[in-house]
């Protein structure tokens, strides 16, 4: 029979032991519920045990990503809402592995933090979970350290993302053509970039509080339209790669805008002219943009301006393509054409 023992001195220097055993206690039926059959290890081990179901796969492709959420923590912290951060990480991670065709199948988080507080870490965890099991993707492990002298009242949040796709399904753009078309889905939000520019404009400069309701976000708070959840838009990327719609590439368009991320995936030969107003630029942004001075290129290259991700596909395949993703619920417009070139970014 064990003993519960004692960490008095650690908890005096910052560090509750006691308390992250609770706190984790209480998420825990949140985080198993997005548990997957390959899983073969509960939450807590050393290391997550995950089997892949060769049956499924001829040749399968794993693949992974690792990002973090950025300074929009700083504005949670400010809203004391700590929710939709765990959707963010998970969202921005399954976007950047969907984008080559991949499936999510597992994450993993970890929290930083200067002092281990509730209800911050079940609410980050909570949204996880729900983020996770929205996408059918199991949590399988995490890591949370308490660091005091690290962080002070701060915390950062990072997730690894992996998924699996066929190799012979694996999205890499290099068919991008001339002539192809590129359909644009609408963001949500900044999601998670620009956070160190649209603070600066609107708490420096414009002297905004995360409460303030300036008319031109039409009620809502500052608070509440940034931290607007990173959108998830594997519901419409997986019922095109179900039904067999050839996509020959995507761009996840994240801190560098148009301009940055796009080229990641186009061949040397072409250049992209995108239309600014194929989609709407939300309150948001316009905000940002107009009090902060901000210029049309600088705008487009720091934020995503209301465009989350791109498609480049044959221009037979575009009604269809646009069918689905409004009937998974996302805005879906064509915004640019390829044309030949030496790999530039032209947004119009």
């Amino acid at each position: 029979m064990s003993e519960k023992v004692k960490s008095d001195l650690y908890k005096a220097a910052g560090v509750d032991i006691d308390l992250a055993h609770d706190l984790l206690g209480k998420v825990k039926e949140k985080i198993s519920s997005t548990r997957r059959p390959e899983m073969l290890s509960p939450i807590g081990g050393f290391g997550g045990l995950f089997q892949i179901d060769l049956s499924k796969y001829k040749n399968p492709v794993m693949v992974s990503s690792i990002d973090g959420v950025g300074t929009k923590l700083m504005v949670a912290m400010m809203m004391e809402k700590y929710d939709t951060v765990g959707h963010d990480i998970v969202n921005h991670c399954i976007d950047d592995i969907a984008v080559q065709g991949a499936e999510p199948v597992y994450f993993l988080d970890y929290i930083g933090i200067g002092k281990l507080r509730s209800p911050l870490y079940e609410q980050v965890l909570e949204g996880i979970a729900d983020a996770c099991k929205a996408a059918g993707c199991s949590v399988l492990g995490g890591e949370t350290a308490e660091m005091p002298g690290m962080y002070g009242n701060d915390f950062d949040l990072v997730g690894v993302i992996t998924g699996i796709v066929e190799k012979d399904k694996l999205i890499t753009g290099e068919n991008i053509a001339p002539g192809h078309v590129a359909i644009g889905l609408g963001s949500s939000g900044l999601h998670t970039n620009g956070f160190s520019l649209a603070r600066k404009v609107l708490f420096d400069q414009c002297g905004y509080t995360v409460h303030s309701t300036p008319d031109e976000l039409g009620g809502m708070s500052v608070g509440e339209a940034l931290l607007k959840p990173h959108t998830c838009y594997w519901p419409a990327l997986k019922e095109c790669f179900d039904r067999n719609i050839a996509i020959d590439g995507i761009a996840h368009i994240t801190g560098g805008g148009l301009y940055d991320n796009t080229p990641r995936i186009l061949p040397e030969n072409v250049n992209v002219i995108f239309d600014s107003k194929a989609l709407p630029v939300l309150p948001i942004f316009k905000l940002i943009t107009e009090k902060g001075g901000i210029s049309h290129e600088e705008a487009y290259r720091v934020f995503n301006m209301g465009v989350g991700m791109v498609l480049f596909v044959k221009p037979e395949q575009v009604d269809e393509i646009i069918s689905i993703c409004e009937s998974k619920g996302f805005s879906a417009a064509i915004c640019g054409k390829v044309v030949e070139g030496d790999k530039t970014i032209i947004v119009d």
